[in-house]
């Protein structure tokens, strides 16, 4: 994916609001609320100037919402299956999987370090999109906030309850590394264990030389899928979801 023009904190390099709003199909009464959730640290004048308040508020409204969502959407399902659901829906690769869908490249305000590098980390974009969810909520309310979520996740919990976010996980990686890197991810088998019949693997993702958290699977292609998840979690500084357990 081609890299998009990114705008600096500067009043002579504003980005466009109104083709912003547009995108998010939202008009803000208060267009300095849609600035501050477009603004990262590295281009505010002091950390309170940028999104990281409204990333803390919109973490938990998205949380809530999805969480409801799936209560109503799936009376079946229990505790735990709703859980393991959600939390593929509100991680960071899908918010920055939206973000990038939206082209929200073109509007982040970036110190000069951030702006002069041609690919934004996964991180800031899922940051973007729940600063933004904030300041929706705050501008038109709770209404606002839930017909923006609805409208972008409910496709993301069809997929995720249908089991594709996470057979894409291996794909997943690979676009985010060869857009970044211009390398393919490989997937060496570092151990086995168990009889014939019932043996696990245990497999690590490998960008060049670097090899990431590997996972046990009691197949190759589940033990990849899930060294893929490590992965992609390591990037962006989350908890990895399949620790090395013997």
């Amino acid at each position: 994916m081609a890299s998009r023009t990114r705008h600096l904190n500067l009043d002579t390099d504003k980005p466009d609001l109104a083709k912003c709003q547009e995108i998010l199909g939202f008009q803000f009464n208060d267009l300095d609320l849609l600035e501050s959730a477009l603004t990262h640290a590295s281009g505010a004048e002091h950390r309170l100037a940028s999104n990281e308040r409204l990333e803390f508020l919109g973490d938990a409204i998205l949380g809530a919402v999805v969480c409801e969502m799936l209560f109503r959407q799936y009376p079946e399902y229990l505790e735990g299956d709703l859980t393991k659901i959600k939390s593929i829906v509100v991680s960071r690769q899908t918010c920055a999987k939206i973000s990038r869908q939206l082209g929200l490249e073109e509007f982040l305000i970036l110190g000069k370090g951030m702006a002069s590098d041609p690919d934004v980390p996964v991180s800031l974009l899922a940051d973007v999109f729940e600063s933004l969810l904030a300041a929706i909520f705050l501008d038109g309310g709770d209404a606002s906030a839930r017909a923006f979520i609805e409208r972008h996740m409910r496709t993301e919990i069809e997929l995720a309850v249908a089991g594709d976010s996470v057979s894409n996980y291996k794909s997943l990686l690979q676009q985010e590394v060869q857009r970044t890197q211009g390398l393919t991810p490989t997937y060496p088998l570092l151990d086995e264990k168990g009889p014939d019949h019932n043996k696990c693997f245990m497999i690590a993702a490998q960008v060049g030389t670097m090899r990431y958290s590997p996972a046990w699977g009691h197949s190759k292609k589940e033990a990849e899928q899930r060294a893929a998840h490590n992965a992609l979690s390591q990037l962006v500084g989350e908890a990895i979801p399949y620790p090395n357990e013997s």
